[in-house]
């Protein structure tokens, strides 16, 4: 009961800030001399900053709506576009001939298109980008941009690049939907099967193949059609299952879940009336209009839908879960000295970060907490406290609040990590104030991408110090960024 009762008050909409014991004293006593005694991936003394310099996205929809006619790598084209029209001076245009201070291009893409498994190069040299620049593509499920931002990053503190584009895409409207296995086999194997059979007519043949003798094929073979997967490949089980069973697990009850989600679209609503997502959102058609958000939820409307995976007595429901979505996004990253250069005033610095693999059995949503420890612990001079701004995805409410008190519990911080300090309380009046992926939506390969640029316009306008991105995924994986707000 302590963990429910923990669960239940790391929600409350009033935004009371919740701090261990040690409280706001854990604080640094000047940004300085934090920075000076941390040890960052990349340290303020590195020879080579990686800073975030820009980012945008298209306006995150339901699947097969707005986007129902757009192939997934065009999705992908509009949100580079989008930022090449944001930022001019990254191409230069001379009679016929383009040139591009872009060194790279890394995109994150989980449903993969045959025809464009490289969505990447795909897209870039469709938006108009230059021939020479590299590019390739990642999938690491719902971390798939943190992936290649963090690759982006890489190649610029090594000398391989100076500035990167990097972020992701996703769309459930133009899914690659395959024939049965079976048939596949036969279509693969016809050629040879009609060469051994020179003397039989081709049509009489074909029919032989495909429908004569015990491995002929039967008529579910024939309709029936093959989706991209749902269930993780290695256990089996459907995400939203692992996710109700981790929240009974730690206590979370449905009605934490329900008042998280209206918390959500609240949010999300608000930051779109305020205008906070004017610089963010590239126009579709010229609208922003993000159509997954619902303003008007409300306690009762969201609490009278029904289980939707463990049935019937589950807290997860369509509500309370993240839809399916299209949309995408792409980050600007840059070593300090060629922003400068260019005339860039930088966002962010990134400072570190972390992938952690857990237990894809019992803990497959529970990376974004093992994750946010091993930066902690990296950085002894952090404490949960100092972290000003937190963008925390929301594939579920129950995942995200089952984290939050794995984060807050002793037990939890014994027996899983090494009976290490835990993690602490997050203040939810710091965490995704502007919105989540339960209300924004949640293309798999994009939302990385705009969690990063998210958490690098709030630093800017909210004067924090440090943002902190944390992230689940499929297979259980997750992620953890640490950036730091630029500020010369």
């Amino acid at each position: 009961m302590i963990l429910s009762r923990n669960a239940q008050r790391l929600l409350r909409l009033n935004h009371t800030k919740i701090l261990p014991s040690s409280s706001i004293t854990a604080s640094f006593s000047s940004t300085t001399s934090a920075a000076a005694k941390s040890t960052f991936l990349i340290p303020p003394d590195a020879a080579r900053q990686v800073v975030i310099v820009g980012g945008v996205r298209l306006p995150f929809s339901q699947s097969s709506t707005i986007y129902e006619d757009e192939l997934t790598v065009d999705l992908q084209r509009l949100a580079i576009t989008g930022l090449l029209n944001k930022y001019p001076q990254l191409v230069t245009k001379n009679g016929d001939k383009t040139t591009s201070v872009i060194d790279y291009v890394i995109a994150g893409n989980v449903i993969q298109e045959v025809k464009t498994s490289n969505i990447a190069r795909e897209a870039a040299i469709n938006a108009g980008l230059p021939y020479n620049i590299g590019a390739h593509t990642i999938a690491q499920a719902c971390i798939s941009a943190n992936a290649a931002i963090t690759t982006g990053a890489q190649q610029i503190m090594t000398g391989q690049a100076d500035v990167v584009l990097a972020g992701g895409v996703e769309s459930f409207s133009d899914l690659p939907i395959r024939l049965s296995r079976p048939f596949r086999q036969k279509l693969i194997g016809m050629n040879k099967a009609l060469k051994k059979k020179k003397g039989t007519h081709p049509a009489i043949a074909s029919l032989q193949h495909f429908f004569g003798g015990k491995e002929g094929l039967k008529s579910k073979d024939l309709f029936g059609l093959e989706t991209p997967a749902i269930a993780n490949y290695t256990t089996g089980e459907v995400m939203g299952v692992s996710s109700d069973k981790l929240s009974a697990k730690f206590g979370v009850s449905r009605q934490d879940q329900d008042e998280f989600t209206v918390r959500s679209h609240t949010n999300a609503a608000k930051a779109h009336l305020d205008g906070f997502y004017k610089d963010e959102i590239v126009p579709y058609n010229g609208s922003r209009e993000e159509n997954g958000i619902k303003g008007d939820s409300t306690i009762e409307s969201v609490g009278k839908l029904k289980p939707a995976f463990v049935k019937p007595h589950g807290t997860h429901t369509a509500a309370n879960s993240s839809f399916l979505t299209d949309g995408a996004a792409m980050s600007l990253l840059m070593s300090e000295e060629k922003a400068l250069e260019l005339g860039f005033k930088p966002w962010a610095y990134l400072r570190d970060w972390s992938f952690h693999a857990c237990d894809p059995w019992e803990e497959l949503l529970l990376g974004p907490t093992y994750c946010t420890h091993d930066i902690l612990k990296r950085n002894p001079s952090l404490s949960i406290n100092d972290i000003g701004v937190l963008e925390i995805h929301e594939a579920f409410a129950g995942q995200v609040l089952s984290n939050l008190v794995a984060m807050d519990s002793d037990k939890f911080a014994q027996d899983r990590l090494g009976g290490a300090d835990k993690v602490g309380a997050l203040d939810m009046s710091k965490m995704n104030i502007k919105g989540g992926s339960l209300s924004i939506g949640h293309p798999f390969g994009a939302t990385g991408s705009r969690l990063l640029t998210t958490a690098s316009r709030r630093l800017q306008q909210e004067g924090e110090q440090f943002a902190l991105l944390a992230a689940c995924a499929d297979g259980g994986l997750g992620h953890a960024c640490l950036i730091e707000r630029y500020d010369k």
